[in-house]
């Protein structure tokens, strides 16, 4: 367990004082590696609340560039960082909020060919991608390098949060936890739903639903309350509704039963 220097634990005094975190659970959060995919609209509470919190090595995956109308809501960028790459712009806004964290930037899309070897590097993955068809392809893949992922869905102004473990099993060897597939079965048709750029998104909305990721991981690392699996959390800040609805494993996924068996073998079957 890697030990805390006198500046970390003035720094994080509020969070060792907390029964369910201590001492023992700062180490472990220092000690995590957290690979958050995206720096937009949830990735940046994300990656600020678990660099406060003091996750000491923070992955960030993202090919995009700082626009103008990414400001309304991806709050870990500044003005005077237009056009820098967004991973950049993040590891500079974390070292100025906490240099005890590493950040190992990832200017790259996600895709099949590298999802594998970027998550085996971490312990647990945070989704804030926006669209279904990087949700799928790192919910497949954490499955099958064994990563808890944290993924989360933004609406207008209405949002989503889950965590999945699908690769745990019982005493008897089976699979006991749901899958992404097992929440959406059929990946909607590219272009089947609108995007935010089309019908827009209220920045202050992707601010609640990031946050409530970062929860679910830190819980996730230190291990304390209940996590979201095989449960989601939606919110409808419309009308300020907060409800939990469960959801089980499936037979009909291609994921249950480990068929297709291997990562290469799934990769060709559903992603090309």
């Amino acid at each position: 367990m890697l030990s805390l220097t006198a500046s970390e634990l003035e720094r994080y005094a509020r969070h060792i004082v907390l029964r369910d975190v201590g001492g023992p659970g700062q180490q472990k959060l220092k000690a995590a590696r957290v690979l958050v995919i995206g720096a937009g609209g949830l990735g940046a509470p994300v990656l600020q609340y678990l660099a406060a919190a003091g996750v000491g090595t923070i992955g960030i995956v993202d090919d995009d560039v700082v626009s103008l109308s990414n400001l309304q809501r991806q709050i870990i960028h500044a003005t005077e960082k237009l056009g820098e790459p967004k991973v950049a712009s993040a590891a500079e806004a974390i070292a100025r909020l906490n240099p005890n964290v590493r950040v190992v930037p990832h200017p790259t899309r996600i895709s099949g060919q590298n999802a594998m070897a970027l998550i085996n590097d971490y312990h647990i993955v945070v989704d804030g991608s926006d669209n279904f068809a990087t949700r799928y392809l790192v919910s497949d893949a954490c499955f099958y390098a064994g990563r808890p992922l944290v993924t989360a869905a933004v609406g207008q102004f209405d949002g989503s949060v889950t965590l999945l473990k699908p690769f745990v099993l019982d005493d008897e060897g089976n699979h006991i936890y749901p899958t992404y597939r097992c929440l959406f079965p059929k990946r909607p048709e590219p272009g089947s739903l609108p995007t935010c750029t089309e019908e827009g998104v209220l920045g202050a909305l992707t601010g609640v639903v990031g946050t409530l990721q970062a929860l679910e991981v830190i819980k996730e690392i230190v291990g304390f309350g209940e996590g979201l699996v095989g449960r989601m959390l939606l919110a409808d800040t419309l009308g300020m509704h907060f409800e939990t609805i469960r959801y089980k494993r499936s037979a009909k996924n291609p994921l249950n039963g480990c068929n297709p068996k291997t990562w290469s073998e799934m990769l060709e079957a559903e992603h090309g």
